[in-house]
């Protein structure tokens, strides 16, 4: 007599039983708090670097260290679960305020850009003859791009957007690259003349790393929260 199948059901552990996963909870809320933080030491510190006022060209890197280190960074970050600071509020309430740090992102980057194009009219040098401006440009253009892609997220019906599922998880992809573009285009800004004048030696090694760690944690929040989730619903 054959024997009755019985059907396979996968095995579920319950995370909250792990004895470890409290402090994987809180190395991960660590890590996001440490990004929260060193973008906005990271951003104090290049203000204070640049010393706005003194010249033409000091209104640059104040306008692109809050565009880039700042408003982007915390516009990504705030839609993460469990390093958000704004946690108590909807997911709605955080897609807008998403989307207003990201309108800003292309204000204050374009008029960083114009500050240095007048610098260099006024000194006669040629424009964008260096990695990090040709990278910044691209930067900035692919900003806009993504302010358009999350109006049309923001307001489906007023866009005409169908496939929402769809562009959520294109505008989470583009985005991740946008940001490394954006972090690209800072790394590279601590090559030119201005900043390795002022800052030498391991400092300037300190300097170059402190970027590198929100892209991380934000490379993580978007490959491992978001994008299983849309594979899942698939």
């Amino acid at each position: 007599m054959p024997e009755a199948s019985i059907p396979y059901t996968p095995l579920r552990v319950d995370s909250a039983r792990i004895p470890d996963f409290w402090l994987y909870r809180c190395l991960r809320r660590f890590s996001g708090f440490l990004a929260h933080i060193l973008a906005f030491g990271f951003t104090i510190f290049l203000i204070i670097l640049a010393r706005p006022g003194t010249s033409l060209f000091s209104w640059h890197p104040l306008f692109m260290a809050i565009a880039y280190c700042l408003c982007m960074t915390e516009a990504v970050l705030l839609l993460s679960p469990e390093t958000s600071p704004l946690c108590p509020l909807s997911r709605k309430s955080k897609t807008r305020i998403h989307w207003l740090l990201q309108l800003c992102v292309p204000i204050l980057a374009g008029t960083g850009i114009s500050f240095i194009v007048c610098s260099k009219n006024r000194s006669e040098r040629p424009h964008f003859t260096s990695w990090h401006s040709i990278i910044g440009l691209i930067t900035l253009i692919a900003t806009c791009c993504q302010a358009v892609c999350g109006f049309g997220l923001l307001c489906p019906r007023l866009a005409r957007v169908t496939a929402v599922s769809r562009l959520k998880l294109y505008h989470a992809t583009c985005g991740l690259l946008v940001y490394l573009l954006a972090t690209t285009t800072v790394l590279l800004g601590l090559y030119s003349d201005w900043f390795q004048a002022q800052i030498k030696g391991p400092a300037w090694y300190v300097c170059l790393v402190l970027p590198l760690y929100p892209a991380l944690v934000i490379m993580n929040q978007v490959l491992d929260i978001y994008l299983p989730k849309r594979k899942s619903q698939t």
